[in-house]
């Protein structure tokens, strides 16, 4: 299975990210060997989605760091 999520960094900036393991990845988050949060935390997950297609869950990843993305996940996922 593949995670695709969404971190509110403590700057008030989001992380969209994709992982076949989503604790060893929100934990190397938490650690700071994440460059881009590892100057923001401490991190929220606001939101997961699950994909049983690892190409499907990169597509969704892309999508959400896209303009059409970002406008879908304030409208329908809270997040932003």
């Amino acid at each position: 299975m593949w995670t695709v999520y969404i971190l509110k960094c403590s700057d008030g900036t989001y992380y969209v990210g994709c992982t076949n393991d989503i604790n060893d990845r929100l934990s190397r988050h938490e650690k700071g060997d994440i460059k881009y949060t590892s100057s923001r935390l401490p991190i929220e997950v606001v939101h997961q989605s699950v994909f049983f297609d690892k190409y499907k869950a990169y597509e969704f990843e892309k999508y959400l760091k896209s303009g059409s993305g970002r406008a879908f996940a304030i409208k329908r996922l809270h997040s932003f």
